[in-house]
């Protein structure tokens, strides 16, 4: 009963912490008017985002193992939502991209509780079974946020996005205070954090799965940034077209993670994750040959990113579960590293996109490759032990 309650609340606080990331995103050109701002630098919103994620993983990581996972989870429900009730009264771009930070640093341990949790709860494969219930949360703020986004934007402006997100942020925290989570014997507390941070980043049992995981993310980064600007650029997409988007997008990333769900423990989850990130390449490469060919049909751009979507939800329940059997130091410390390696790669990866962003999908298309290249060469090199 426990584990399901736990399960239960995971999900519904990284459905908050994704939505963040994507229900802002149809409104983006309306945002950079009311700042009197360019699109494009609009656009740096969701790299900032996760910088502000990425920045204090390691810390709430190591406050969970000291002070317990309610009050850091309770926490950062707080500062998420106090973040988003104040981005609605931006009036510079300085502004807007530093309280997009600081909604990201909430989300950081939004997201890190809710691994850790999960982590307190399953092990191996039944491990990568739960995460996959995280996954398919994920996809559902990915695709419903952006249509949800559109729809808010038109009816009640982009103001009220963020004010609705943040009263909810905070209602959920109000739950989660009369929520009773399991204490756990078997790790101590009093181990210091950095050592043992250190000491798990040098296992390759760890880093590799973790670091596959964070490539292929980074290929859904690399398109929610400059997606919005190619689509309802050259292609000429309204801000509803742009949202109905999310919805093949959710339907690709919410099979995968139903997959994985039903077929990790018949499968495995060294094949499976072979399997998402062979996915992953074929929909980037797709993307880039579609590119190149200069196409002006719409279709052929994002129907293969569906497809490295697909890739992807098959990929990273499995690299986490994976990084953390490979982990030397149990508690919530592999976790932590995993979730920060990936959102600093984020961070990186959405930074750079932002940077060389083009309405022309082929810079794009090319990155997303790239990266899949990166992850595939994970795989190649990662240990062959199978973790059960």
């Amino acid at each position: 009963m426990k584990s399901s309650t736990t399960l239960l609340v995971t999900c519904s606080t990284v459905f908050l912490a994704q939505l963040g990331m994507s229900i802002y995103l149809p409104a983006l050109p309306e945002i950079a008017r009311g700042l009197s701002a360019d699109a494009s630098q609009v656009s740096w919103g969701l790299a900032a985002y996760l910088i502000g994620m990425a920045m204090p993983m390691l810390f709430w990581g190591s406050m969970a193992q000291r002070v317990g996972r309610k009050p850091v989870l309770l926490a950062a429900l707080g500062i998420y939502g106090a973040g988003n009730l104040a981005l609605p009264v931006s009036s510079t771009l300085e502004s807007f991209l530093i309280l997009r930070m600081l909604q990201g640093v909430g989300a950081s341990g939004i997201s890190v509780m809710a691994r850790v949790l999960i982590r307190d709860s399953f092990r191996g494969d039944l491990l990568a079974k739960a995460l996959s219930w995280l996954s398919i949360s994920f996809v559902v703020a990915l695709g419903i946020g952006q249509y949800l986004g559109s729809i808010i934007q038109i009816v009640l402006g982009w103001p009220a996005i963020f004010y609705l997100l943040g009263g909810v942020s905070l209602a959920m925290a109000l739950i989660v205070s009369r929520i009773t989570f399991p204490t756990l014997s078997e790790e101590s507390a009093q181990r210091s954090a950095w050592p043992s941070y250190w000491r798990i980043l040098r296992h390759r049992s760890f880093l590799l799965p973790a670091l596959t995981g964070g490539l292929g993310y980074g290929v859904i980064i690399a398109f929610n940034t400059a997606a919005p600007l190619i689509l309802q650029g050259p292609f000429n997409w309204s801000v509803v077209e742009y949202g109905l988007l999310g919805w093949p997008i959710s339907a690709a990333y919410f099979l995968g993670a139903v997959a994985v769900n039903r077929l990790v423990l018949r499968i495995g989850q060294r094949r499976l994750m072979t399997a998402g990130v062979g996915l992953v390449l074929a929909g980037s490469t797709l993307m880039l040959l579609g590119s190149i060919a200069g196409t002006p049909i719409a279709l052929l751009f994002w129907l293969p990113y569906c497809i490295a979507v697909f890739g992807q939800s098959l990929n990273y329940p499995i690299s986490l579960s994976l990084a953390n059997d490979g982990s030397p130091i149990g508690g919530a410390y592999a976790m932590a590293l995993s979730g920060f390696i990936h959102q600093l790669m984020a961070a990186i990866i959405g930074g750079i996109v932002s940077l060389t962003a083009s309405p022309q999908p082929w810079p794009l298309s090319l990155s997303c490759t790239l990266l899949a290249l990166g992850a595939l060469l994970c795989v190649v090199l990662a240990p062959g032990r199978q973790n059960v």
